[in-house]
């Protein structure tokens, strides 16, 4: 399920400085484009989307603030599903798929797997970054 960015007919691409209020400018972003795309607040998957929007930008704003001074943010949607992206310039990539209870992005992939999606770490051909593209059914 997980379709090619370039066949979804809405996205936008948000760059923000590394910085705690990056938080919440993504999430705020996120609520307005998704209701200009016609996508309504209380789609089930719309909660925990934004939910796991904000732990990745959390994430890039805890451990990558050194190596990356700015975050990047992809959404994007399409009649079944919706995409969003987290890049920062952290050479570093995680394991999505730890134990259970290890932390980290594991609350993440559950909520994504629960919802019937996916995540995917995708490494920058450089080595010296990398997104973690999350997609959810609609």
């Amino acid at each position: 399920m997980t379709p090619r960015l370039d066949t979804l007919p809405y996205r936008h691409v948000l760059t923000l400085p590394t910085e705690p209020a990056a938080v919440r400018l993504a999430r705020e972003t996120a609520e307005r484009a998704l209701a200009e795309w016609g996508i309504a607040a209380h789609h089930p998957a719309v909660g925990p989307a934004l939910l796991i929007l904000s732990e990745l930008v959390t994430n890039s704003v805890r451990h990558a603030v050194g190596a990356s001074p700015q975050t990047t943010v992809v959404y994007a949607a399409g009649p079944e599903c919706l995409v969003f992206a987290v890049h920062d310039r952290h050479p570093h990539r995680p394991r999505l798929y730890a134990p259970a209870g290890a932390g980290g992005l594991a609350t993440v992939v559950e909520l994504t797997h629960g919802l019937g999606g996916t995540a995917v770490v995708r490494g920058d051909a450089d080595g010296r970054g990398k997104s973690i593209w999350i997609t959810l059914p609609l």
